[in-house]
Formats: C-alpha cells, sequence, structure tokens
C-alpha cells in the first residue's frame, strides 16, 4: 500500500523529529491500532499497515532524504515491488546518484552526450610561492578527444543511429524496490546513438588515455586546502559529450621557520639570556626578503609573543596582508668562559642570603642586570 498521507503526519511527529522520536511514536502508534486490540476493524487494521509503512521509509537516513526532497514521487512505482524486494542492479549508490545528483564525477544530460568526468590534482605549494604566487608544471592520465575520429567516435561515413537498449533516449528506467531510477544507458553511454562502424583508434569510444601537462598560476595567499578550478581541462565526454573541470586541491610544504593560521605567520625565535635580561634588537628574515626587526623589552619571559602588523600572508583574491608573530624561546647557554662562571656565581650568591631570602631593595633582574653589566665592564 501507497499512503497519499504525509509519513510524518502519520507518526505525529515534526519533520524535524529524530530518530529516537520516531521509533517511540511509532511504537506507540503501532500498539494502539494494532489489528489483535482492533479485531475485525479494515480502518485499524489499514492505519496500521500505513504506520509501519512512514516507519520504514523514515527510520532509513537515505529513504528518509529522498521522501522529504521528494515526498511520495521518490516511491511509486509502475507494478509490485516493496520494500522486502531489496534494489536490484547497482544498489543505492546508483539510487542515490540519480537523486541527489554526481559529486565530482559530472553530470548527466538526458537524450544527449555524456559530459566528462571532473579530475582532482594534489598540488605542494611552498611557503614562497604562497606569499609571492608563482606557477607549477603538473602533468596527469586523461580520458582525452580521440584525434582518429574527433570525438565521434566512428570511422568517416559511419551511420549513427538510434541506440535499441534505450530507445534513443540516453537513460535507461529500472525498477529497485519501491524506487524507479532512471541511469545512463550503458549501450550509448547517455547519447541516445550508437555507431555502426566504430574507429579503430578508440572502439567507439570517442576518446582515448592522454598524458597531459599544463601550467598553472598559483595566486597570492593560497592556503592548505585551497581548490583551483580550471573549467574544461577534465576528462573528455564519451562520443562528443563535453569535458568535465579539473580542480586542483593545495597542500602547503612544511616551512623551517614559519608556522600559518589563514594569513597569520607564527614563529618560535630563540632568544639568549642576556637579551632577555638586558633587552635588545631581534632580526629574522621574512617572506618578503627583508628582515623583521622585533624590540625585545628587558626582562622579557619565556613564550612572550610580539605581535608584527600587516608583515604576515597576503589575502587570497584580496587585499593586504595579515600579522606576523614572534614568539620568544628563552636559549640557556652551555659553554661558558671562567669569567661568565665566576660573575654567574658571584650573581648567585647575591641573588639571596643564607636563608634564601632575595634583599628587598632590587628585583630579580635589576640585580641580574648588573651583573652582567660587570660582565662587560
Amino acid at each position: 500500500m501507497v499512503t497519499e498521507v504525509d509519513y510524518y503526519e502519520l507518526l505525529e511527529c515534526e519533520r524535524t523529529a529524530d530518530d529516537s522520536t520516531l521509533k517511540s511514536a511509532y511504537r506507540k502508534l503501532a500498539m494502539r491500532w494494532h489489528p489483535d486490540r482492533n479485531p475485525g476493524d479494515k480502518a485499524a487494521e489499514a492505519r496500521f499497515k500505513a504506520i509501519g509503512e512512514a516507519y520504514e521509509v523514515l527510520k532509513d537516513p537515505q529513504k528518509r532524504a529522498a521522501y522529504d526532497r521528494y515526498g511520495h514521487a521518490a516511491f511509486q512505482q509502475n507494478g509490485g515491488g516493496g520494500f522486502g524486494q531489496g534494489f536490484a542492479g547497482g544498489g543505492f549508490s546508483d539510487i542515490f546518484e540519480n537523486i541527489f545528483g554526481e559529486f565530482m564525477g559530472g553530470g548527466r544530460q538526458r537524450g544527449g552526450p555524456q559530459r566528462g568526468a571532473d579530475i582532482r590534482y594534489d598540488l605542494e605549494v611552498s611557503f614562497d610561492d604562497a606569499f609571492n604566487g608563482g606557477s607549477a608544471d603538473i602533468a596527469f592520465d586523461v580520458a582525452a578527444q580521440c584525434d582518429g575520429c574527433n570525438g565521434t567516435g566512428g570511422k568517416p561515413g559511419a551511420k549513427v543511429q538510434a541506440c535499441t537498449t534505450c530507445g534513443g533516449r540516453g537513460q535507461v528506467r529500472m525498477q529497485n524496490g519501491l524506487f524507479i531510477v532512471e541511469r545512463t544507458c550503458p549501450g550509448c553511454h547517455g547519447s541516445g546513438r550508437v555507431i555502426s562502424d566504430p574507429c579503430d583508434t578508440c572502439h567507439g569510444e570517442g576518446r582515448v588515455e592522454r598524458r597531459k601537462t599544463l601550467n598553472v598560476n598559483i595566486p597570492k595567499g593560497v592556503d592548505d586546502g585551497t581548490r583551483i578550478r580550471l573549467a574544461g581541462e577534465g576528462e573528455a565526454g564519451p562520443r562528443g559529450g563535453g569535458p568535465g573541470d579539473l580542480y586542483i586541491f593545495v597542500h602547503m610544504k612544511p616551512h623551517p621557520i614559519w608556522k600559518r593560521d589563514g594569513t597569520t605567520l607564527f614563529a618560535q625565535v630563540p632568544v639568549s639570556f642576556v637579551t632577555a635580561t638586558l633587552g635588545g634588537d631581534l632580526s629574522i628574515p621574512g617572506l618578503d626578503k627583508k628582515p623583521v626587526e622585533v624590540r625585545i623589552p628587558a626582562g622579557t619571559q619565556t613564550g612572550k609573543q610580539f605581535r608584527v602588523r600587516g608583515r604576515g600572508m597576503p589575502a587570497l583574491n584580496g587585499h593586504g596582508f595579515g600579522d606576523l608573530v614572534v614568539q620568544v624561546e628563552l636559549e640557556t647557554p652551555t659553554k661558558l668562559t671562567s669569567r661568565q662562571k665566576e660573575l654567574l656565581e658571584e650573581f648567585r650568591a647575591i641573588e639571596g642570603d643564607a636563608n634564601g631570602n632575595c634583599p628587598k631593595s632590587h628585583g630579580f633582574w635589576d640585580r641580574l642586570k648588573n651583573a652582567w653589566d660587570d660582565l662587560t665592564d
């Protein structure tokens, strides 16, 4: 039975109901309208069957999605069938490919040549190229138009006839349980035509495998995961079908200094014990080949971050630059001269009294500064 009553209304649920709500509603209603509780009541029996049918659809995520989009039309059929019959032929992937469209596989055209498939290419890009922009040569195998027949699939003078499998429609209709699905005809690949005398090179396909090389522009500001689309650079469609597209997915190569978060650059830079104590200037190379100058104030603690405005990555397809963040990490010396050790021992001696109490007149950094002043005198 295929009822025209809304399935959500049958189960007395909102369209946003989750699985547990649907299940609970079904159990409650099934008990109420079960034939054993309503002997001889044909209306109760019909209601019980309708509730079961509604729950069979809505409890399955894929069937529910089809119903939400197409309603009862998604389950109309010519003749018998039902949920218990399963799905003949290609199964769910073919069914929902037709319902929801194809992804990265080229669209099908009813009664005409099939569009070629899209292609994915993964490209590693350096920080320098992402900052300055550039280009890259890529090579990949692709189904390209056959030169022997110019993509027609037939020899010169070959006749083009309507496909007997699909009757020239390019689509074949299949019964899959409650679903009626139209798929691309396997005999003509969606063109609706067959070749009487196929090409010897491509054997009637209209395309051959070929190595393709392209020079790709890398725009400034690309980031990990950026997708670049090149229209018409994908696979050629069979027998004169239009080409698909090429999608280039960017992956960033690691940099020895910089890490990235969007347009912001980050770097951990070692700072000497003396510079952190007394203060000083820090200079590191930027991606634009110009030095980045950072003023380190006296008493800087390890982990302190300094932000330099406008020295980060450029915005993709926009204007301006992000920031550059430098995080200082204190570098402890491992090799000291005798004089340096002597001064540090003297500093340790005056750092606190015998009980470990520090003199109140001077702070830690003041005392350390005085010790290093003595060292440099």
